[in-house]
């Protein structure tokens, strides 16, 4: 009896360890600090992703816009592979304007939202148009961004802002964190398209990045 007691002793405890072990390998590191709507990234649901992504009204709104760039490992050379990203932005009249019926963070991000996933070559495309500023103009024109990495969670980077907003001030270019690097972009025409580049660098001023 008393060696059964133990046998079985032994065998809980082990799957215990076992346990526990197998957590820690499959525990995705938490990064970036809080990033509410963040769970949003996963709303692209069978969706087969790609490097290039269409937004709504990309053909009738405008300036359309194009939104591209290379996703690099740490290192800022490395391209990075199998990177997920996920874009919202207002519309033209400056709001997140949802579908009728919309749940969840679709009613709070709206319908202008896409998702891709990177290739071997870490570049990324979203066709869409420029966003409008906030009624209020309270804020710069911007295209948020958030960023999944395989065996890290969700966490957001700077948003695209426009060189040439004028709501893009010296104080408000002072307090970006450039996390992911500088979202500052460019504008210029490329055939026939408004066309900004935002190189993300993965773990750049993200707290916690290992």
């Amino acid at each position: 009896m008393y060696y059964s007691k133990n046998a079985l002793f032994i065998c809980v405890i082990s799957l215990f360890l076992c346990s526990s072990c197998q957590g820690q390998q499959t525990n995705t590191a938490i990064i970036g600090g809080p990033c509410q709507g963040c769970e949003a990234i996963f709303d692209y649901g069978t969706k087969n992703l790609t490097a290039i992504d269409t937004l709504p009204d990309f053909a009738k709104a405008k300036p359309t816009l194009k939104l591209t760039g290379n996703v690099l490992q740490k290192d800022g050379t490395t391209p990075a592979a199998n990177i997920i990203l996920y874009i919202y932005h207002t519309d033209r009249k400056g709001l997140y304007t949802p579908k009728t019926n919309a749940k969840g963070w679709a009613k709070k991000h709206g319908y202008l939202r896409g998702w891709i996933k990177t290739n071997a070559t870490g570049s990324y495309t979203f066709y869409t148009f420029r966003p409008a500023a906030y009624p209020n103009r309270s804020e710069p024109e911007h295209i948020h961004i958030t960023v999944k990495e395989p065996l890290k969670n969700e966490y957001y980077i700077d948003s695209v802002v426009f060189d040439d907003d004028p709501l893009l001030t010296p104080k408000e270019r002072e307090s970006l964190e450039n996390r992911g690097g500088s979202g500052i972009t460019q504008p210029v025409i490329e055939n026939g398209i408004l066309t900004v580049k935002r190189d993300i660098i993965l773990g750049a001023n993200i707290p916690n990045y290992e």
